[in-house]
């Protein structure tokens, strides 16, 4: 059994916090100079690993993916939030880890395309089939796939979908629409997807065939989108916004309106639309320079942006869960909490909710290291709380992961590289300098071909385990809940 086990809240998994610079770092009073100091394990943890493998069915699924979080952006976050003999008290706290594989393919010829986007990777997860960069749920060939999302509607289950991103941003849009490209957002933007236009007898745009799926609720930014007005159909010469509630969504806008919502269903799903574009990062600081390594080292202040008005990552997960297993009694009285196994109810129901921290990819690419870590910590607290439900609950499944792996590595401190580097201050008191190298100055970092981490926890957790695919996931989450 790990030696700093989870608890099931924040502050009884803290020894102490420290604010640097405004924005909360959190360290553990750990001395790392002794014999076995640095030890994460205390002896043998055979008998407990047993406990968590249960090949059960699951009444819930809930699949967390931090967009562009490799292992070394969960290493940054970890070092700079919590020292490095530290945890992050959600995505370290899952007992089964494995890594799994992020390829796309070349639509030419089929074969793997080593380096993924968001689109071909979620897409994978999403229906259990690879495709090209750029594509949204179709094949190489264009035909579209069946989502998780889709067929846990089609079994009568609640369905959720949150971002810090756009709600039609690839990672949720993947759950929701079918586009041969993932910028086909609004009937506007279909140049790339004619043939998914209303007006040439398609579904239309990723905005309107989110609202034909109807998940019960979806959160995120993507408002500017709405104003957007339909080409075909019937609500041709309207607005998407004007569409939205006239097929009864209830739509809200900022964090107190979220917070009153009691309930959602397919009478009246909710609809968060809390930016007209991303969500702003939770921190800020300075970006990476080709001298920002040898500068002296800085800490993460809070954005000023990311107002009251915004909910965060956590809050709106906690939401989604409340309002997507609100009502319905599936609670098992038998279940033990977190390492003891999985109560199995008989009541045919449940949630499948997907939810992404979408800009560690973003900030990742802007070569920004303290709005990266913040938005990874933000990640984090929303995994504490998908797990704090799972550990009560008993029935759910939880599975955390990212779609592919990024640009930022710990160099030594100081250095000055061929890229760009920043040294920040981390809660062990010590510089840690990024590196950022693959796009220079103003440019955006790329992505990377690494496998990434993949961890679970729950009924069929044991399937993370080892090296598997993105696709993979699919059809854990698909036999877990019997789609």
């Amino acid at each position: 059994m790990r030696k700093n086990a989870r608890r099931l809240t924040v502050a009884s998994a803290l020894v102490g916090t420290l604010v640097l610079g405004g924005a909360t770092s959190y360290a553990v009073s750990t001395e790392l100079t002794g014999h076995g100091d640095a030890r994460r394990l205390d002896g043998d943890q055979t008998r407990e690993l047993r406990r968590q493998i249960d090949g059960g069915d699951a009444q819930n699924v809930i699949l967390l993916i931090g967009d562009g979080m490799g292992d070394s952006e969960i290493t940054l976050a970890r070092n700079y939030a919590y020292g490095a003999a530290g945890e992050l008290p959600g995505i370290d706290a899952l007992p089964l880890t494995g890594q799994y594989t992020t390829y796309a393919l070349d639509p030419s010829n089929g074969k793997p395309d080593y380096v993924t986007d968001s689109a071909a990777s979620g897409s994978g997860w999403a229906t259990g089939t690879k495709t090209y960069n750029g594509a949204i749920s179709v094949d190489v060939d264009g035909a579209s796939q069946e989502t998780l999302l889709e067929l846990a509607q089609a079994k009568g289950l609640r369905t959720g979908n949150v971002t810090t991103a756009e709600i039609q941003d690839a990672t949720p849009a993947v759950q929701m629409s079918h586009v041969a490209q993932r910028g086909c957002k609004s009937p506007s933007r279909m140049g790339a997807c004619p043939d998914e236009a209303l007006e040439n007898g398609g579904a239309g745009s990723i905005t309107e065939q989110a609202l034909a799926t109807r998940p019960d609720v979806v959160l995120g930014g993507g408002a500017s989108y709405f104003g957007d007005t339909a080409t075909a159909g019937e609500y041709a010469g309207q607005t998407l916004m004007a569409q939205a509630q006239d097929q009864g969504f209830e739509i809200v806008t900022d964090a107190a309106a979220l917070d009153a919502v009691r309930s959602a269903d397919q009478d009246a799903p909710v609809l968060g639309l809390f930016a007209d574009g991303n969500l702003p990062t939770v921190w800020d600081g300075p970006a990476a320079t080709h001298a920002g390594g040898a500068e002296e080292p800085v800490t993460c202040t809070d954005n000023p942006a990311h107002t009251d008005d915004v909910p965060t990552l956590e809050a709106m997960t906690t939401k989604a869960i409340d309002l997507l297993d609100a009502g319905s009694d599936r609670r098992s009285k038998h279940g033990r909490g977190w390492g003891w196994g999985w109560g199995h109810s008989t009541k045919d129901d449940g949630f499948f909710l997907q939810v992404e921290g979408a800009s560690i990819d973003k900030q990742d690419h802007a070569a920004n290291p303290c709005a990266q870590i913040g938005e990874t910590v933000d990640f984090d607290a929303a995994v504490e709380a998908a797990l704090d439900f799972a550990a009560k609950d008993g029935n759910t499944l939880v599975i955390v992961s990212a779609d592919h792996a990024h640009s930022s590595q710990i160099v030594y401190p100081g250095s000055t590289t061929p890229g760009l580097t920043r040294t920040l201050m981390t809660a062990d008191g010590q510089p840690m300098t990024v590196a950022y190298g693959t796009a220079e100055e103003g440019g955006s970092q790329a992505h990377t071909g690494s496998q990434v981490r993949v961890a679970g926890y729950g009924p069929g957790a044991a399937n993370v385990v080892g090296l598997t695919d993105q696709t993979d996931v699919f059809f854990t989450v698909r036999d877990a809940l019997n789609l």
